[in-house]
């Protein structure tokens, strides 16, 4: 039945007589309510996921948990063997005891879930996806996806075997702003072709800004999270560009970092400049731990015009010498749940997608090309 039919006055002329029914004008319309709730089939509905978290020690995890308290996820279980970690958290969030377990190996000899949601360190993402992709299930990482060139092609491999997917959440990929942007120079050509892009993404540094010391043990150790800066925030300019350069990798890489804060970050650096040469276009990512604010915006320069994202909701265009604020669509997936339910039924394109593997597997070979330009003082090529 068209819910339109219920806006034509004959129709429902049509009904009252076919059904030789007289109603007063009142419950007329409680009878037409009730008819089109029981007839009408929904548009949509969010299909609730039922996920599997491995590691509590990244502070982003604290963003499903607020999902899960309002009722848009259903944690079918934990794997974390840091005991103090468990507690705070079953105490923290009302959590069953049964729901966790030491490693994400003996979670899915328990559960099924739909994806395991990984938030440990990032050296320890392949070994989440290690132990999910024999049984078939697909892994959400956040960023980035890996520490080393050879993680991410071991993952790869891994998707290939067990015909799974894993992706790389970032929150710029929820921003409307760079959504809009795209649209602006890819569908309306209103840009011309990209000459330059630059990416500021950074905070006043994770200690600064009160990061969990749980947090922070990993996210300051060189083996676990592959750096400081240049690992943390480098990746989201390197995959931003990679997105706008519709999946090319650069044709070189030169960095340099810096440790201006040796006394609270002796073992990483705390500042990175990253520069990406591609034939038509240069990329400037500015990472770092010491800015006096948090920032995440995004520069894009073209032939015609001028696009600034500054931040996830305000997006200014500049084609001579005045601003103009560009209006916002609403995008299809403002969040990493929506996404991933639509990803796990198929309905995402991975082609240039910001989540997708191939997508990260570019960025993780600009980190590592970043790590080594900054240490031996040269650009280096990527083959």
């Amino acid at each position: 039945m068209d819910r339109h039919n219920f806006e034509n006055p004959h129709f429902l002329k049509r009904i009252s007589m076919k059904r030789s029914i007289s109603f007063p004008g009142s419950a007329l319309r409680i009878f037409l309510i009730i008819l089109i709730l029981t007839t009408l089939k929904p548009k949509t509905f969010e299909q609730v996921l039922h996920v599997g978290i491995a590691g509590l020690s990244h502070d982003h995890v604290l963003g499903i948990m607020d999902q899960y308290k309002k009722g848009k996820v259903i944690i079918a279980g934990i794997a974390e063997a840091d005991e103090q970690l468990v507690q705070r958290y079953k105490k923290r969030f009302q959590l069953p005891d049964s729901i966790f377990y030491e490693s994400v190996s003996s979670m899915l000899m328990h559960i099924h879930p739909d994806a395991v949601l990984a938030f440990n360190p990032i050296a320890e993402h392949l070994a989440v996806v290690e132990a999910c992709a024999p049984k078939g299930i697909s892994v959400m990482v956040e960023k980035p996806l890996a520490t080393t060139v050879i993680q991410a092609q071991r993952i790869e491999t891994l998707t290939k075997q067990f015909h799974i997917h894993v992706w790389t959440n970032y929150e710029t990929t929820w921003y409307p702003s760079n959504h809009r942007a795209y649209e602006m120079i890819y569908q309306e050509q209103s840009l011309g072709e990209i000459r330059k892009m630059i990416v500021h993404s950074g905070h006043q540094g994770p200690k600064e800004i009160g990061c969990s010391p749980d947090f922070l043990r990993w996210l300051t150790d060189p083996e676990k999270n592959g750096g400081g800066a240049v690992m943390d925030f480098g990746c989201y300019g390197a995959n931003l560009m990679t997105w706008l350069m519709k999946g090319t990798a650069p044709v070189s890489v030169f960095a340099i970092t810096r440790h201006i804060k040796p006394a609270v970050y002796p073992n990483v650096d705390d500042d990175a400049t990253i520069l990406l040469e591609y034939p038509g276009a240069t990329g400037i990512i500015e990472a770092s731990w010491n800015w006096p604010f948090g920032i995440k915006d995004l520069e894009i320069f073209g032939q015609k015009s001028y696009l600034h994202a500054l931040n996830a909701n305000q997006l200014v265009k500049r084609d001579t010498i005045v601003y103009n604020d560009v209006p916002l669509k609403p995008i299809v997936y403002p969040d990493n749940l929506s996404y991933l339910s639509a990803a796990l039924k198929g309905e995402v394109s991975e082609v240039n997608d910001l989540s997708s593997l191939s997508n990260n597997l570019i960025v993780v070979r600009i980190l590592e090309a970043a790590r080594e330009s900054a240490r031996e003082g040269k650009r280096i090529l990527l083959q």
